[in-house]
Order: structure tokens, then sequence, then C-alpha cells
């Protein structure tokens, strides 16, 4: 019975990581996750829904002054968001419920540009209850996008303005329910008045947990999770969840793209990567992309690039203006779920045994083999210290395979800073497979197709005892053994910022605008602001624009389409940057006219 006693003893005080029958539990290193933190970082993928006037003008950007009745979306569906959501396997939904135009898409009382404003639904309709509803049917979790720049708001640009974003936001986050969500665009520009607004981050973030105490604050610089410095989906091959952010704030101030891409190791806060990334060329919907959906071979390429690289990808999938989901849209997240379930289905290392040269305590509570089962909880761990160490898994015979999936259980903070992967071959040398850098929640290395008996990781820098809570061998026939989602482009051009771009057409044609492609991922810069004229002789020349800026395109560097306000007759046209994003050059991969 005093046997018993005893071991009943030693079962509760490991389970409190304090007991003398074993090792501790590793200290937490650095900066650490809330809980919260790291169930959102759990849900792995969300939907992002760009939706509200532009939907219906084609912008980017809206102005603010757009009538409230051009919203006006003839069978809105929430549930087939949801559904759809849902099928994809995404956890949450993210709404814009106030973008740059100041437009509201529930019934905001501090403001006169929203949904009762318009006609819609006699100016009763309210987006915001409508998808809070849906995401409670289907289980999924409820975001808000709100954008604190305002191109509708009078007050916008004086100090009264911050009080109307508290109350903007206390109204969105006050009446629909929990949101695991808040983001948070940084843009600032100028409002109706012509002036800019000195934004109150402090304010605007305790009235976030005011309302949603539990909920995740994206921004630049966090707190809760942070943009990962591009809208192409990709976090960096480096990717640290900690970052230095004194002396940085959301929009201008941020920290530097590299920063956000890579984050900061040994940063002061933890502030995990999430990956925003639209399914088509642009954030919200034009009939003119419904060619221009994203592959399953891009999609799988981003997930790698994302949630393969300890970040969460935020996916756009934006409402067209009947208020649904494409069809387009939605049959191709269904070939990604599918590609994904696929792909994951078979784990070549279930069944394995797992070795380590060196296990915390010798106990089997840190074991090696825990990286193999399927507890979160459990890990395997070094003695304090002990920074280098390798795992040999056998797999109990040959296996095939193209992706080694690695887990850190970031609950004690991120560590490793250097690893690699070998493989055993037919005569039992040990070959390279992979080399990388950090791992964090998740990091999924992609290789050449492998058949082994045995994988080994090497644990080759450290901040900290290495732990280890997750290993899985995958074989994807799909996309195959392509990473090159996020190279650089050899394709295309870059150009001095002071060469314009000019267009001989070669005979007199009738334009309705003109469109321009900076290089993948705005690589060499791309135009942001630029003048551009037309002639009819390739002597005479009309200016069309002058100084005019392509929305979003630092952040979003895809084909830009601007119309004219009236058809031309023309034989050349004439694009001459005003800035760039680079300063002294810009990428171009196409240039023409549209007819």
């Amino acid at each position: 019975m005093k046997g018993n006693f005893f071991k009943a003893l030693c079962v509760l005080a490991g389970a409190a990581a304090v007991s003398s029958c074993g090792p501790d539990a590793p200290a937490p290193y650095g900066a650490v996750p809330s809980p919260r933190q790291v169930e959102w970082q759990k849900m792995e993928t969300n939907m992002f829904c760009h939706f509200g006037p532009n939907t219906f003008t084609s912008a980017e950007w809206g102005t603010g002054q757009e009538d409230a009745d051009i919203f006006n979306p003839t069978g809105m569906d929430c549930r087939q968001w949801a559904s759809i959501a849902k099928a994809a396997g995404m956890k949450g939904i993210i709404i814009t419920a106030k973008h740059h135009d100041g437009f509201c898409l529930w019934p905001n009382p501090v403001s006169r540009h929203t949904v009762a404003q318009s006609s819609w639904k006699d100016g009763k309709g309210d987006v915001l209850k409508e998808l809070s509803d849906a995401c409670r049917e289907y289980g999924l979790k409820f975001g808000v996008y709100i954008s604190p720049w305002d191109r509708n708001d009078p007050a916008y640009g004086t100090d009264e303005y911050n009080e109307v974003f508290r109350q903007t936001l206390a109204s969105a986050l006050g009446d629909y329910g929990p949101v695991f969500e808040q983001w948070f665009d940084g843009a600032c520009g100028e409002g109706p008045n012509g002036k800019v607004q000195v934004y109150d981050w402090d304010l605007y973030h305790r009235t976030v947990y005011e309302y949603q105490p539990d909920a995740v604050i994206f921004s630049d610089t966090g707190p809760g999770c942070r943009w990962i410095g591009n809208e192409a989906g990709y976090a960096g091959r480096t990717c640290w969840s900690t970052l230095d952010t004194a002396g940085f704030a959301p929009g201008q101030a941020d920290p530097s793209r590299e920063s956000l891409n890579c984050g900061d190791a040994g940063g002061e806060a933890w502030i995990p990567g999430e990956a925003d990334v639209s399914i088509r060329p642009g954030w919200f919907y034009k009939d003119s992309e419904n060619d221009k959906v994203k592959s399953l071979s891009d999609l799988l390429g981003i997930y790698y690039a994302s949630v393969g690289r300890n970040s969460l990808l935020l996916l756009n999938v934006p409402p067209d203006k009947r208020g649904l989901i494409h069809s387009v849209d939605s049959l191709r997240l269904m070939e990604f779920r599918a590609a994904l379930d696929k792909i994951f289905a078979a784990d070549m290392s279930d069944g394995a045994e797992a070795e380590a040269t060196t296990v915390r305590g010798g106990s089997g509570r840190f074991a090696a083999s825990n990286i193999l089962d399927d507890d979160y909880d459990s890990y395997w761990a070094t003695d304090d210290g002990v920074t280098e160490a390798s795992l040999v898994v056998e797999l109990g015979g040959m296996k095939t395979f193209n992706r080694i999936m690695i887990q850190e259980y970031i609950p004690l903070g991120q560590r490793v800073a250097e690893f690699s992967v070998d493989v055993r071959d037919s005569s039992g040398n040990w070959v390279c497979a992979a080399e990388a850098t950090t791992i964090g929640y998740k990091r999924i290395l992609l290789t050449d197709r492998i058949a082994s008996d045995a994988v080994r990781i090497n644990i080759e820098k450290s901040y900290a005892c290495p732990v280890l809570n997750g290993f899985g061998l995958y074989l994807d026939e799909i996309m195959g053994e392509t990473e090159a989602w996020d190279e650089p482009d050899d394709s295309g051009q870059v150009k001095k910022a002071s060469e314009p771009l000019v267009l001989d057409l070669g005979k007199t044609v009738v334009a309705r605008g003109f469109y321009y492609t900076p290089k993948k991922h705005g690589a060499g810069g791309c135009i942001v602001s630029y003048d551009l004229e037309v002639s009819a002789d390739g002597e005479t020349w009309t200016g069309i624009y002058s100084d005019k800026m392509f929305e979003n395109i630092e952040n979003n560097p895809v084909r830009q389409e601007v119309r004219f306000r009236q058809p031309a007759e023309i034989s050349h046209i004439r694009l001459t940057p005003v800035r760039t994003s680079a300063g002294e050059t810009y990428g171009v991969s196409g240039f023409g006219i549209l007819q």
C-alpha cells in the first residue's frame, strides 16, 4: 500500500512539473506565448473575407465618397461562406467590417456611412450579425478587420476621431459574441478634411481587451500576432515568433520587412507571424479575375511557406457582388483541402521507434519517443546546458517521402536556431537530406523523393535545451519537390526610376486603360505613383494622370489595371515613375493597354 501511495504522489507531482521522482521540466526560455496564442497557432489556416463597397466598384482602396446604396449584395448568404470555410478545413473567418473607405458592414452608431444608410435590406441589414451567427452554427471562430483609416469620417485627422474609433471598436466587438482575432491595418492616409490621423494605439488595444479579453490582436507589431511583411503568403525561411517592438508602431513606424518576415531571435515579445494572401490577385472580388484564381500548386506552395514555416495562413476568399463565394474559388478550395488531406493522410513514421543521444535526466517523461505520439504536450528534451543532440527515428523498413515535419513545444519558448536532417541510404551511410534554421510551432521541409529506413534529426544550435514534440514523414505526389514560391523572379526587367516606360503600338487604337505588372514579389521595387501620358503620333503628348498612386502595390505587387475616364485613340503611351518602392529602381514584367 505504501508503494502505491508513493507512486500516486509521483504522478501528481510530475503533472505539476516539480516532482522529486524525476527531472523537472525545462524552464521557459525567453518570451513565451499565452495560452490563447498557442491555441491561435494551432488553428493553422483561416479565411479572410474582403467585402464592402469595393466589391461593387472593383477598387482596392475606396475613396469614402461612394454612395452607400452601391453596397447591394442581391443574395448574400453567410452560411454559404461558413460552410465552404468549414469544408476547406478553415478554423475561423475574419471579415473586413470597415475598410479604408469607412463604410461599416454593421449599423455603427457613430458613423453615417454604414449598411443602415444603404437601401440593402431597407437599411436593416447587418453583415456582422449574419456572419457571426453562421460561424457559430458551423463551429468556426469569428474575427473582424477594422481599419483605423477612414476616408469618409469628417473627424478623421483630429483628436476627436480617436474617441470615434474607440466607439466603433466597442460597437463591433461588444454585440456579436466572441471575437478570436482583431485585425488592425496600419494604413494611415488623408481623411476627407485633408488631414492625417495620429492613432492612439494604446486606447485601441485597451478597448479590444475590454470587450474581447481573449482576442489575439494583429498588427505590424502585434501584440497578439504580426504581419509577415508581405501579402504573398510566405514567412521567412528563418522565422522566429519573437519580435523586438520598442520604438515601433503599426504603419509607417513598423519594423523592417525583414524583421516582420523573419522575426527577431531573442526578441522581447512573443508575436508570431500571420501570412495573409488572397486567392485572387486582388483583395476584393472582380469579375475580371475569375480566370486568375491561384492554382492548386500555388496554394500548396503558400501552405508550405506559411504553416510550414511557423506562421498561420490567412487566405482571402472575397465574396462576389451577390454576396456569395464564387464557384471558381470554392472549387479551388475543395481541391486544396483534398490535396492536403491526401498528402497528410499517411505518416510514414507511424509505428516507428525513436532514440536520442541524450534524454533529460534519463527520464521516460522526456523520451525521444514522445515526438511520435499524438499528445501535443509530451515532448523530448535534453538536460539544461545541452544544446546539441540527435534523434534517430527507425522506420522499420523502407519508406518513401518528400516532406519532413518537425514541431517545437512552443509553450516553453522557441529555441532551435540550426538543425539538419539525415537519411540512411541502402549502404547504411547517413546522407544529409535537408538543412534549416528555425522550427517553431511547425516546420515542413520539402525534399527530393527519398526512400529510407531511418531518419536522423540533428540539433546543431539551440539557445536553450531543445524541446521537440512532433515529427512526421509524408509523400506529396501533387506538388512534387518544388520549393520556389518565394524564390526571386529572373523574368522581366529592372529599370532606373528615372527611366519611363514607353510603348509604341505601331498603329492607332482605342485604349480604355492600361496595365502595369511588377516583377514577382516586387523584386527590384515597383512603381508606387506615376504620371501617365498618351500620344496619337509619338510627338505630342497629353497627360492623363499626374502623380497617381497604384493602390496597395507595395504590399501586393501584382498586375495593376487602370481604366481611363473615357476611351482614347492613341498610338503611344508613356508611364513615368514619380515614386518607386525601392527608391532608385523598379521592376517590370508587363506593360500594355486595355482595349
